[in-house]
């Protein structure tokens, strides 16, 4: 049995960004093992950091302007975007969190509440990092995220919410998709790490490998390529069942330049979730 954290909800969303950062392994992120050539481990705990006063708003403040202090917050270290997309997935868990409702239902109920204002406060977060996005379809070039703050008349002409343009990317981006879907992967997951049994990172870093055995990166696919995601999945499966070693993986994964970023943000997410249901660190 769990009983509930007995810290802030800031605190544990700061704390799910760190013990996401130290679950080793985690095939292709970052850990505590493994640096990439342009981030490391020390820009991850920093960014964290950075954060933390943007989830000390929740939920005072509109959810679009604490994602954008957050996400300002997290670029004062020299990695540049360290936690952009876990930084999404745990927010609005947070403000369903603060409304006493942490569930499927809740957060569900947090996404249907925003608004044209938390549409650009997101939009506006991308003036202080650079994410690596696909081109948008044709046709919506004046809604390409990249546009930052410049898409402000844009998303208020169209009466654009925080949840309309998560549907408009939620068939090839996972985290958006777990917005449009109430983050059913993010809650089975944590119920995982609830039931899991050791230390937290260790939790982690399995439940990371389940979750990327499972569906394919979308992360992964915009980087590279379908067929990448696909290999990544078959590979993490393997690993994950006991036919190679995960660790190795991890090696490899980083040498090849292979990052499942979504997976991670994910896994976040649902480090949140079983910290504020109480699991014991």
């Amino acid at each position: 049995m769990t009983s509930p954290s007995p810290r802030t909800a800031a605190q544990d969303a700061v704390l799910a960004l760190l013990l996401e950062v130290t679950g080793t392994p985690k095939p292709g992120n970052v850990d505590r093992h493994h640096d990439h050539d342009d981030l490391r481990f020390e820009h991850f705990l920093t960014g964290a950091v950075g954060a933390e006063p943007a989830f000390r708003a929740v939920p005072d403040a509109p959810l679009g302007a604490a994602f954008r202090r957050a996400i300002e917050g997290m670029s004062h270290q020299q990695g540049g975007n360290t936690q952009f997309g876990a930084i999404l997935t745990v927010l609005p868990l947070a403000y369903a969190d603060a409304a006493d409702d942490l569930s499927p239902d809740g957060a569900a109920a947090v996404v249907t509440a925003t608004t044209v204002d938390d549409a650009v406060g997101f939009y506006r977060a991308f003036d202080a990092v650079d994410v690596a996005v696909d081109d948008p379809p044709d046709g919506m070039a004046d809604l390409d995220v990249r546009r930052g703050g410049d898409a402000e008349p844009v998303l208020r002409e169209r009466g654009l919410t925080l949840a309309d343009v998560m549907a408009r990317s939620a068939d090839v981006d996972g985290v958006a998709a777990e917005w449009v879907d109430g983050f059913p992967r993010v809650f089975e997951a944590a119920e995982a790490i609830l039931s899991d049994d050791g230390p937290v990172p260790d939790r982690a870093s399995r439940v990371f490998l389940d979750l990327l055995a499972t569906e394919l990166d979308t992360f992964v696919v915009k980087t590279h390529d379908h067929e990448t995601a696909v290999s990544i999945r078959e590979r993490a499966r393997a690993a994950r069942d006991g036919e190679t070693d995960p660790a190795a993986l991890g090696d490899e994964l980083v040498a090849e330049g292979v990052n499942p970023g979504t997976t991670a943000d994910l896994t976040a997410g649902a480090l949140f979730v079983a910290l504020r249901r109480g699991v014991s660190v």
